[in-house]
């Protein structure tokens, strides 16, 4: 397949989206040696959008992407029957648009800096050493038995080799499903037997804030319960040995039997590329299904314009590709436009407050994409944290996975952006594959105004519905967000059970989908997301589903009944709350999820009041119904999804008050707590929150 360079359709587009914030008089148009841009405003060219979806996704297709086979059906969707489809009979290699195209330009570019958990340890991919490791990684799978549409489950950290692990399906016409690395072997095992994988890639063990996890533990005991494995590929993060078993395989030594060359598989473009596992308001994770083309097509424009990238940018985000937000703006999006990206393998506070910052001045960043939680939990250190590196190559900031609060914005463009950086705060889901609200793109000099993603992208047409099911018209009027037309990046159904997908997504408002979220729409008409209008909760930018939580805490044999709650917290967002639990067992036992390492429960105490109620500092009610160990696993969550370190939260030290509480422990609850609490191994100090052992991990991106 013959590279190509940027089409002349999406040149005009984007030739004609200019900014605000870092460009200033003089400054060059994005892709300015594209032609000028066709007649027509942006919002004539968003209203195009909308009224023909074809005329204008059509002509980007295929300029932007690299086909086979020219497609001959723009779309064909209903949202009635849960239809989707986009660029029908085309065909195409995901890996080709992301890797071969831009080695047959320019070989030599940069695609991946992996900056590792030790400090100042950044490692350069070259797009021809990921197309070498992609092609050897790709012919060991078909070595091992791995054919087109069989499923690959990825447990890996963020780490080159999983980027090309990714890619190595892709090529083969495998789908894989990531699963986020620091899920228990339950979980993992869950998705795996969901989607009937038939090969595992996992590391011996990973790194995160100057710990080792071991993951090839977790792996063995999820295994165990995997009767579709066939094989473990286990790569190595570092030298230390690890007990291979019959299934086991040392990836790197197979890989070096391999050749640097794999023929692409021509796929559809409706065939399946990814699963997904996400939350939802029931107990059971759904994986949701994205496919080639329109997946592909999406991210990749949403990359450039929201983000303002330009050839040769350094582009930061800072997520985990076990989330969506990693798949498409740390992988697919990026490496389809021949960027530059970050992979982000520690947290922002190891070694210190100012890791992101050091990274940011070191790599010379330009566009650096986080959550809020990371920033609600920075801007408590010192500014000179921030101050004390140089920033000046930041160009655009963007805030992904729940909204952000005043504090964390204004800090963010303030003190992070020295008040000159666009910043985006962006709304998207696991299920749209893509930005879908954000105040850029939008006319040259559009304002933004602080905690609001505002402007729907082309192709992104919300509507605001009533409780009765009326759409709702006009401004400063809030309901629950829909949006009433298909566009291509949006998943396609849930593995095995499209009934669920329609159920989920499509039956509330019939013709419109469901995005789960309430919105306000102001009299100019932009949007601002209110929060999730069904029982899940947003923690850390996860999604939670309270069935879920009183799931995993009602296997504790001493839990005989609970509900569960959201309450706000001030650097998670939400936390979540059992209302009541009707026994305290007498003992806790130990988690050994992490393949029996010593793994301490995460140090929250959740006080109730007799009506359930949450309380912190001086007025916190006496403990009238103490929690169950089984909650406090629980309920701790989830901070580590994103790497994250939370100090100060309610936590119970060896044989210490509890930091935010000095009433305890000689409150009622607390003086009866049996000394199972006081373990001699609990940390002196609180890091980084052990992941909940009882939740089952469910949790996921929500953009």
């Amino acid at each position: 397949m013959a590279a190509r360079c940027l089409g002349c359709g999406v040149g005009r587009l984007l030739g004609g989206l200019r900014g605000v914030g870092a460009r200033g008089p003089g400054v060059p148009r994005l892709w300015s040696s594209a032609p000028a841009a066709p007649p027509g405003s942006y919002q004539e060219r968003i209203a195009l959008a909308a009224r023909e979806p074809a005329a204008f996704w059509g002509p980007l297709a295929k300029d932007v992407l690299v086909w086979d086979t020219p497609y001959h059906t723009v779309s064909d969707c209903d949202f009635r029957s849960g239809k989707i489809g986009w660029f029908l009979g085309g065909q195409l290699n995901v890996s080709v648009n992301c890797l071969d195209q831009h080695v047959q330009k320019s070989p030599e570019s940069v695609a991946l800096i992996w900056e590792r958990d030790e400090p100042g340890t950044a490692v350069r991919i070259t797009y021809r050493e990921l197309l070498e490791t992609t092609c050897r990684l790709a012919n060991t799978l078909k070595r091992h038995g791995v054919c087109r549409g069989d499923r690959v489950a990825i447990y890996m950290p963020v780490s080159p080799m999983a980027v090309a692990a990714m890619l190595a399906c892709a090529r083969i016409g495998a789908v894989h499903t990531v699963i986020f690395a620091g899920f228990s072997a339950g979980s993992l095992a869950g998705r795996i037997n969901d989607a009937k994988c038939k090969v595992l890639i996992t590391f011996n063990q990973g790194l995160r804030g100057g710990r080792v996890v071991e993951l090839k533990r977790i792996v063995d005991e999820a295994v165990k319960l995997c009767p579709s494995i066939q094989h473990v590929l286990v790569a190595h993060r570092t030298d230390n040995k690890v007990p291979m078993g019959n299934l086991d395989i040392p990836l790197e030594q197979e890989m070096a039997k391999e050749e640097p060359v794999c023929a692409p598989e021509s796929m559809g473009s409706e065939d399946t590329l990814f699963l997904l596992y996400t939350s939802g308001s029931t107990g059971k994770p759904k994986g949701l299904v994205h496919t080639q083309a329109g997946y592909l097509l999406y991210a990749a424009l949403t990359h450039r314009l929201v983000f303002d990238y330009r050839p040769g940018d350094i582009f930061g985000c800072m997520a985990d590709i076990g989330w969506i937000t990693g798949h498409s703006y740390v992988v697919y999006g990026p490496l389809c436009n021949g960027a530059t990206s970050v992979l982000f393998e520690s947290t922002p506070v190891y070694p210190d407050a100012g890791r992101y910052w050091e990274t940011v001045q070191r790599l010379k960043i330009n566009q650096f994409y986080g959550a809020p939680t990371a920033f609600r939990l920075l801007l408590k250190y010192s500014d000179s944290w921030v101050k004390k590196y140089d920033r000046s190559s930041l160009r655009t900031l963007g805030s992904v996975g729940e909204p952000i609060n005043h504090e964390a914005w204004e800090w963010l463009h303030q003190v992070v952006g020295d008040g000159r950086c666009t910043l985006v705060d962006t709304w998207w889901q696991t299920e749209t594959g893509g930005i879908c609200i954000s105040p850029r793109p939008s006319e040259e000099g559009a304002n933004i105004l602080p905690c609001m993603a505002m402007r729907p992208l082309f192709g992104i047409v919300p509507v605001l519905m009533d409780e009765k099911g009326k759409v709702l018209e006009g401004g400063d009027v809030s309901g629950a967000l829909c949006l009433s037309q298909a566009w291509p990046g949006m998943a396609r159904t849930i593995y095995g059970d499209h009934q669920r997908f329609i159920d989920a997504y499509f039956k509330a408002f019939p013709g419109y989908y469901f995005t789960g979220d309430g919105a306000y729409r102001t009299e100019e008409g932009y949007y601002q997301i209110t929060g999730r209008m069904d029982d899940v909760i947003n923690i850390s930018g996860h999604r939670l589903g309270t069935a879920e939580i009183e799931d995993a805490m009602a296997d504790h044999p001493a839990v005989p009944e609970t509900a569960v709650i959201g309450y706000p917290h001030d650097i998670k967002g939400e936390g979540a709350c059992p209302r009541r639990l009707s026994q305290w067992p007498g003992s806790v036992e130990r988690s050994r999820s992490r393949g029996g390492q010593g793994f301490s429960w995460v140090r929250l105490l959740v006080h109730m009041s007799s009506q359930g109620g949450i309380g912190e500092g001086p007025t916190l009610p006496a403990c009238k119904d103490p929690p169950s160990p089984a909650t406090v696993a629980s309920v701790a969550l989830l901070s580590s999804g994103s790497s994250l370190l939370f100090p100060g939260i309610l936590e119970v030290l060896s044989g210490m008050a509890c930091t935010r509480c000095p009433s305890l422990p000689t409150c009622p609850g607390c003086a009866t707590a049996p000394s199972a609490w006081k373990r001699p191994d609990f940390p002196e100090t609180l890091e980084e929150p052990d992941l909940p052992v009882l939740l089952h991990g469910q949790g996921e991106q929500s953009e």
